[in-house]
């Protein structure tokens, strides 16, 4: 893969897999269809899964341990061939080993009997219904078999129609057909498809009685439950398996920084006739972005910027002339653009008459790379199925009943543009929806609907979505010498499922080396490792000859039968291992110890000046044995740990020094440990916060301030409007100490200026909390942060991220004042002081509900309040 996977797509990714070898096993031993989902919210790079998951069954993977189908054969299905063709163009962008002839799009002609393995065809409904050129010669009858139509003949260059290929590919034991059902459920529920499509689909899925059903059916979509119904409705007879669902948590997409952090929504103060004066702020805000991507890419040292664009969402039945004069408004606030910056996604294919312009269509998919348009004018086109991670602020003339194709809409610019945060900068991590014809109340209403949105939109707690936001930068009433005291503080990084120590250790090395931060220091690991190794084979002898001669020993078992009694007789051999085997068993030692370092080792074992077979062979054979040891496989895994936390201290000044991008990816290295590390935060830069609160009934009022926060607007405040009721009472309780010079609202979501502590969860996935509050108070004249928790005692995990934090301050209450966990019980806050040894030794031994913690002595009244 040319992209890293974030850590819960590699999650997926190996459940995707581990369930289809599952599904390939059950088909070819008992002949069972199958179907398994992968539902994922908009924004978690299903596509980037998809590729990965695709390049594992055509090749194999050493990274997930899965072989390859030498069998496999993907078809790619959707209902719009310009998706299939984006996801084409995706699926080479994420991937180095797909090439333009193993990617094909089915059309006509398609001179084959049978699709052949290790490609993926695109296939949509259209090619499969009955006036297609590849569907000529056969049609469905009243039972649904196909029948040949009397007198015609194969289309010229068509041997046989699309259903009898995918028909022989499916009945040709070598091969195993996987069908991906894109978007899943648009195949069976689309008010704008015919009612032929769904019956196609259906009978792809099914089989008819003359063709086999499809043995896997693969569904990938953000609606979990849509593909489910419409498998049900397909398997008229409930024959085929459906696999346990494969769901990727939308709060971890959200923190993963693929998806914007913020959504800010403009609206009119008053009633009135607005629009024009709000489609001039959009064009300021446009061009306000563009300055910043230009800036930050020229801080970077990168030469490609980020072109963000506006798009103009219009009823299915626009006033031409107000486009034209919203396009006017646009051209005023930024003269730079012209005509040709300007496209439309109009159904209509044609030039458009938007008052005094004339402005070309262009296709959906091609928007994104074609950065010269600026302006997209769309009706709903926009609204599902493809991306355009560059449009950051969005116009809808759409009337305020339309919150539906709002949020459709904003579920397609949620994505960032370089698929990750910029650090620190919530500006450039936000988009703005400006709604001309929406009140405060609908708006409000709108705002808490996509606060708490986990369908098709990611977030809930992690995103914010703004009616008044501004944005903050650092407060320039607070000293500096607050900083220092932040910038020392300790964070956890989040381990990875899977992760290999020496596997961390060489991608440490090779982006040290790539960077010019750390020259040659692949060599070097691969030279401590093999001193390494050389001392372990010496402290090992007796467990590593016995594995030399495992590896050596080919076992088998020969089987006899007598006619006359039926009786069967079982005679084990054993055989010496060729070459070959040999090489299956460095396979393992690949796996344990990475495929650099098995090779570099075995290299080393066999010298440079020496030309015999026998010395190479013996080489892989020691390599092979040292992997099957547990105790050198344990002793290796801590050296590479060791050794790389080494090199994280060693050049932490350097890496900090680093481009955004290249400080990312070490910290994603720093991430595949198996266990927490302390990782690095960076001070914020700007902060989007609201000056507006939500009520219950979705009416809008000014928020509530309050001084001394890191980041404020030019005035030293900061806005309340993201706290509860508890949060409110501790941050005014906690400035009214007067010790206390600053204080922090920690992110809700991973970031690097997120606070973080890493925990796992009930069924054992690694997890991050993120605690509410850290206050910076003046003790004995140094500046001291604390650590306080205002957290509800009711939630399902709370217990788990209570402890979490009890073995954060077991690691790390040394570097703090105060770490301390508050609930509210009956009507009174309660504490409990987490650098008490009796309070952890309590809350660690605990099985009960933190209730029964904050009730018990281990708890006290929060003395502030």
């Amino acid at each position: 893969m040319k992209f890293t996977l974030k850590s819960y797509q590699s999650e997926a990714v190996d459940d995707v897999l581990k369930t289809l070898e599952r599904a390939r096993s059950e088909y070819r031993s008992k002949g069972t269809s199958s179907s398994v989902a992968l539902s994922a919210t908009t924004g978690a790079g299903k596509t980037v899964m998809a590729a990965a998951v695709i390049e594992s069954l055509f090749w194999g993977s050493d990274k997930f341990g899965t072989d390859p189908d030498p069998g496999a054969v993907v078809i790619w299905f959707s209902d719009d061939p310009s998706l299939n063709e984006q996801t084409k163009d995706r699926l080479r962008q994420a991937s180095e080993k797909f090439t333009y002839d193993q990617l094909v799009t089915v059309q006509f002609p398609f001179p084959r009997s049978k699709l052949e393995p290790r490609k993926v065809y695109f296939l949509n409904t259209d090619k499969l219904a009955k006036n297609s050129r590849l569907t000529r010669t056969a049609t469905l009858d009243e039972d649904g078999a196909f029948e040949t139509l009397p007198g015609t003949a194969a289309p010229d260059q068509q041997a046989s129609t699309i259903w009898e290929i995918i028909g022989n590919t499916i009945d040709d034991p070598e091969l195993t057909v996987y069908l991906i059902l894109d978007e899943a459920h648009r195949g069976f529920k689309n008010k704008r498809t015919s009612a032929e499509k769904p019956t196609l689909v259906r009978q792809l899925i099914n089989g008819t009685n003359s063709q086999s059903a499809v043995p896997i059916v693969w569904g990938i979509s953000a609606t979990l439950s849509a593909f489910t119904d419409a498998m049900k409705a397909a398997d008229a007879d409930q024959s085929r398996r459906a696999f346990p669902a494969v769901q990727v948590d939308p709060i971890r997409v959200q923190d993963s920084g693929l998806v914007k952090d913020v959504v800010n929504l403009d609206i009119p103060d008053e009633a009135g006739n607005f629009d024009t004066v709000l489609v001039r702020r959009a064009a300021k805000l446009l061009a306000d972005s563009s300055a910043r991507w230009e800036r930050y890419a020229k801080s970077e040292g990168s030469a490609d910027v980020v072109k963000p664009l506006l798009v103009l969402q219009v009823p299915n039945t626009p006033d031409h002339d107000q486009i034209g004069l919203a396009l006017d408004e646009i051209l005023r606030a930024m003269p730079e653009l012209s005509g040709d910056s300007v496209r439309h996604v109009f159904g209509d294919h044609t030039v458009q008459k938007f008052g005094s312009w004339e402005v070309d269509w262009i296709e959906p998919q091609r928007v994104e790379s074609k950065t010269s348009v600026r302006v997209l004018v769309a009706k709903d086109a926009i609204s599902t199925g493809w991306d355009c991670p560059r449009a950051e602020v969005m116009v809808s003339f759409r009337p305020a009943k339309d919150q539906d194709h709002i949020t459709q809409l904003l579920g397609r610019m949620v994505r960032n543009p370089l698929a990750r945060p910029v650090p620190g900068d919530e500006r450039l991590n936000s988009v703005d929806c400006i709604l001309p014809f929406f009140d405060k109340t609908t708006a409000g209403n709108v705002a808490k609907f996509l606060s708490g949105s986990i369908g098709e939109l990611p977030g809930g707690k992690g995103r914010k979505v703004l009616i008044d936001g501004r944005e903050l930068r650092k407060n320039p009433r607070v000293p500096d010498f607050v900083w220092p005291a932040w910038d020392a503080m300790p964070t956890e990084t989040m381990p990875q499922r899977g992760s290999r120590p020496v596997k961390r250790l060489v991608a440490l090395a090779q982006a040290l080396s790539a960077d010019g931060v750390r020259p040659g220091a692949l060599a070097e690991v691969e030279a401590i490792m093999a001193t390494v190794l050389d001392s372990l084979a010496v402290r090992h002898r007796a467990e590593l000859e016995s594995a030399i001669e495992e590896v050596w020993a080919v076992r088998g078992v020969t089987i006899s039968g007598r006619r006359k009694t039926g009786k069967l007789t079982y005679t084990e051999f054993v055989e010496r291992a060729d070459d070959r085997a040999i090489r299956v068993a460095f396979e393992d030692a690949k796996k344990a110890f990475g495929a650099d370092v098995a090779q570099a080792y075995v290299d080393h074992l066999a010298g440079d000046d020496d030309g015999e077979d026998d010395g190479l062979r013996e080489a892989y054979v020691k390599a092979s044995a040292l992997a099957i040891v547990k105790a050198v496989r344990e002793k290796v895994d801590r050296e590479a740990d060791e050794l790389a936390e080494k090199w994280f201290a060693e050049h932490r000044v350097q890496i900090k020094e680093l481009s955004d991008e290249r400080q990312q990816a070490f910290e994603d290295i720093r991430a595949e440990a198996t266990e927490p590390k302390r990782g690095e935060l960076k001070r914020p830069r700007t902060r989007m916060e609201d000056y507006a609160v939500v009520d219950e009934d979705g009416q809008i009022a000014v928020a509530p301030l309050a001084d001394r926060h890191l980041m404020s607007d030019e005035n030293g405040e900061f806005p309340l409007s993201s706290l509860n009721g508890w949060e409110f009472d501790v941050v005014h309780a906690e400035l009214a100490r007067s010790s206390c010079r600053a204080w922090y609202r920690n992110p809700a979501r991973a970031a690097v200026d997120s606070l973080g502590v890493s925990y796992r969860d009930d069924v054992g996935n690694w997890r991050s909390m993120h605690p509410d509050f850290i206050f910076f108070n003046e003790v004995d004249g140094a500046i001291r942060p604390s650590i306080v928790d205002p957290h509800g005692h009711h939630l399902q995990d709370s217990l788990l991220k209570l402890q979490a934090l009890v073995r954060f301050a077991k690691d790390y209450g040394s570097e703090f004042h105060r770490i301390e966990a508050l609930a509210e019980i009956d009507g009174k806050m309660r504490v409990l002081d987490l650098q008490l040894d009796r309070v952890r030794a309590g809350i660690l031994g605990s099985a009960d509900a933190p209730e029964v913690l904050y009730r018990s002595d281990l708890a006290v009244f929060y003395d502030a309040l």
